[in-house]
């Protein structure tokens, strides 16, 4: 059984209570003790049947969706610290203007302007610092994300450095690339309060980052950020700034919440602070997603396949154990390698035999991290990498 079997359990009472919700995401028709997945509208062409939906702005991928190399965008999890802007911002794309600042010649460029500096595509996983939330038994707040907050996609766009190069290079003292998302905040709530903006070492930034229009090889959709969207490979969703309206060079980290107290790894009931460590560079992971164990096997030969990837480096190997990690056996790396950013998937040919198996995997990475078989307990729940919780149970014979 997977977490997502659990997680939809737990779903029922909230779908069925709820008729509507905020920020234009989704609706449900009818009402009742279950609602069915056929009545509830996803925005931009998402089918139901592919995610467990725990609130408008947080809604999950099924791990069984998450098979292909490249994430299809219809396929890729949602998860907003704010409501959508209104659709309208898309119409006329290349006229969205980026405010440049810490520069020695500071002002605004659009869309068009970016492309004109010439563009650039990179494979990276996409991952929500709450992935794995659910198995945090303190039930920390926040959505309870099984193993689907997480993708793997394509984005297009111009190179950060060609645009601070652009604009005469960064002020001197400058420490931290720091980017504004453009939604909507209401005037007589706090702005530093809500605001998303976000901080990242300039390093990263100038190496790294790119301010991307494109998803999949189409203009950035409303779910996911467009019409433009900071794009930092290797690091936690969080960073990756949608709407993005500002983009600086400063000599200190951003002050609003989102960077000072939020977004930071710290022991179960204390309070976020900045000194703390911030959600930045993803750290090693991998999990199974096929088989799922809702239905039993035949003895024999199975194929266990699933994904790896750790952030800043890539995978080196996989292992896989059919005993609950009472022993392992290497996986072998099967389809592309798409660079170091990017998940690779793995197969294990596996000669079943009868009786029940917990089968889980274990990765490592390039630069020798080893996918742990616990989690870190953290009062947020964020970080997830432990092989043991996300471990599929299976019935043989």
């Amino acid at each position: 059984m997977t977490p997502e079997s659990r997680l939809l359990q737990d779903r029922r009472s909230f779908l069925g209570s709820t008729l509507g919700v905020a920020a234009g995401a989704l609706w449900f028709a009818s009402c009742g003790s279950e609602v069915s997945e056929s009545v509830i509208m996803l925005p931009d062409g998402m089918d139901p049947k592919n995610f467990i939906v725990h609130g408008p702005m947080t809604i999950e991928s099924k791990r069984s969706v998450l098979r292909d190399e490249i994430t299809p965008t219809d396929k890729v999890f949602v998860r907003g610290n704010l409501g959508f802007p209104d659709k309208s911002i898309l119409e006329n794309a290349d006229a969205w203007a980026l405010e440049v600042e810490g520069v020695a010649k500071p002002g605004s460029m659009t869309i068009k302007d970016l492309k004109a500096l010439g563009s650039t595509t990179i494979t990276a996983v996409l991952q929500c610092s709450g992935n794995g939330r659910f198995f945090f038994e303190h039930g920390p707040s926040g959505s309870a994300w099984g193993v689907g907050a997480a993708a793997n996609v394509q984005w297009t766009g111009v190179p950060v450095k060609k645009v601070l190069e652009a604009m005469g290079g960064a002020m001197e003292g400058a420490r931290f690339l720091t980017g504004t998302g453009g939604e909507p905040i209401p005037a007589a709530l706090n702005e530093r309060d809500l605001v998303v903006e976000r901080s990242i070492p300039l390093e990263k930034g100038m190496e790294d980052a790119i301010l991307a229009w494109e998803l999949n090889g189409e203009p950035v959709n409303i779910s996911h950020g467009g019409p433009l969207r900071l794009v930092v490979p290797g690091y936690y969703g969080v960073n990756n700034v949608k709407y993005l309206k500002r983009l600086a060079a400063t000599a200190e980290e951003s002050d609003a919440k989102i960077q000072v107290s939020k977004y930071r790894v710290r022991p179960i009931g204390e309070k976020g602070a900045a000194d703390q460590p911030s959600m930045w560079a993803m750290n090693v992971k991998s999990w199974v997603d096929d088989p799922l164990g809702d239905k039993a096997l035949k003895v024999g030969i199975v194929d266990v396949t699933g994904v790896a990837f750790c952030g800043e480096s890539p995978i080196q190997s996989v292992e896989v154990s059919t005993d609950g990690g009472a022993t392992w056996a290497p996986a072998e790396m099967i389809g592309t390698d798409m660079g170091p950013y990017a998940w690779r998937r793995f197969r294990f040919r596996w000669d079943a035999t009868p009786g029940q198996h917990v089968i889980a995997s274990r990765a490592t990475s390039a630069d020798g991290k080893v996918q742990p078989m616990d989690r870190v307990e953290n009062h947020r729940g964020y970080a997830h990498n432990g092989w043991s919780d996300p471990s599929i149970t299976v019935n043989v014979g």
